[in-house]
């Protein structure tokens, strides 16, 4: 057997009043001026009031788009060095989250952030000099907060670039599912699918990393348990506290591997700009279909875990009691633009851990399936 790598998340403080804090976190490491990212819509809620009275001295920085891209790090590593920081803290999805791992990258790296893309071994150029990063999820995702990678698209490429490496992890995440209580509706359903998909492809992915593998099990089953009940319920603490911890979940898991649904949904945000999150939902029923000869031991072990039948029509029917349109066509994507869209699936580094090979074609006739 070859070697393997195992890596898990820095230090996590969970629970109901997690984010309380934050206080004590940046007297303990010296923190003078943290810069302070979210996002704008963040900005005008009473969490981002919550903590912006617990780190005073922070210069917010909210320019960040709900698909991150590198005019809003150089923004954030400009601002950062103009406030004379020393510290940055991440509040909010997956955007600010990873936009704050970038702009910590660049406080202390030279270069641009193409010359750190991980399918050009980036991760290399990454040393641990890199100031400290305080993440505060409030949404149950990407789980980013605990996550080793940045997924920023570059304007040269119109790409989504993944960003990695293990000094990336935060230095201390504050899990605090309060934060969570009031996420809309669509917000909750994305998000916890995002949970979702990250787990199951990280199940499925190859690879040999039976810790991760029994993680990704147990975060999909917290988001099977308990994403319906945080949308028919929004302020069922238990519930939100399961579905943040299944995100975290799914991003340990996903340090074995994603999939084919990543490299697929990746264009359509930067060409289409769906939800990240809601594009994983639409796309994983069908490629689990195709993964399943592949993989069919595994396939039966996901139908045990969502009480029996196909896992690909259990996740249809997840989809739906979460409110989720099923097709593409019905988020307004276009079926002229599939093999664009396909050209550049092929180029994502995710689909090569895939269970079942995948060549362009196939990624096409994917898109196809899911309009």
């Amino acid at each position: 057997m070859s070697l393997s790598t195992f890596s898990f998340p820095t230090t996590i403080v969970f629970g109901a009043g997690a984010v309380n804090r934050l206080s004590d976190e940046l007297k303990k490491r010296n923190i003078r001026k943290a810069l302070l990212v979210t996002d704008a819509g963040l900005t005008r809620t009473p969490v981002f009031e919550r903590v912006r009275k617990l780190a005073p001295t922070a210069e917010v920085f909210s320019k960040v788009d709900a698909n991150p891209t590198e005019q809003n790090v150089l923004d954030g590593a400009e601002a950062y060095r103009a406030a004379g920081c020393d510290a940055v803290i991440a509040l909010g999805g997956g955007s600010p989250l990873d936009v704050a791992k970038a702009i910590r990258l660049l406080a202390t790296h030279q270069g641009s952030l193409a010359e750190y893309d991980d399918l050009i071994d980036g991760s290399n150029r990454i040393s641990s000099n890199l100031p400290p990063n305080i993440a505060i999820a409030t949404t149950s995702g990407t789980g980013s907060e605990v996550g080793r990678s940045a997924v920023i698209t570059i304007k040269a490429t119109n790409r989504k670039t993944v960003i990695f490496s293990p000094y990336l992890i935060p230095s201390i995440t504050l899990a605090d599912p309060e934060l969570t209580l009031d996420l809309p509706p669509h917000i909750t359903a994305g998000t916890g699918m995002d949970a979702f998909t990250h787990n199951v492809e990280a199940y499925l992915a190859k690879g040999y990393h039976p810790m991760c593998e029994a993680i990704a099990l147990a975060g999909a089953k917290l988001v099977w348990d308990n994403l319906p009940r945080a949308m028919q319920t929004p302020h069922d603490l238990e519930a939100r506290s399961n579905m943040l911890m299944a995100a975290m979940m799914g991003a340990v898991a996903f340090q074995k591997g994603l999939g084919a649904v990543h490299s697929l949904a990746h264009p359509l945000s930067t060409d289409c700009g769906m939800h990240h999150g809601t594009t994983n939902a639409i796309l994983l029923p069908v490629v689990l279909e195709y993964n399943r000869p592949a993989v069919p031991e595994r396939m039966a072990q996901l139908s045990a875990l969502f009480g029996g039948g196909d896992p690909a029509e259990r996740v249809r029917e997840l989809n739906r009691r979460v409110n989720i349109k099923a097709r593409l066509r019905d988020w307004g994507v276009a079926e002229s633009i599939l093999p664009a869209l396909a050209d550049k699936a092929v180029q994502d580094g995710c689909h090569l851990l895939n269970p079942r090979a995948c060549t362009r074609d196939d990624l096409l006739n994917l898109y196809r399936q899911a309009f």
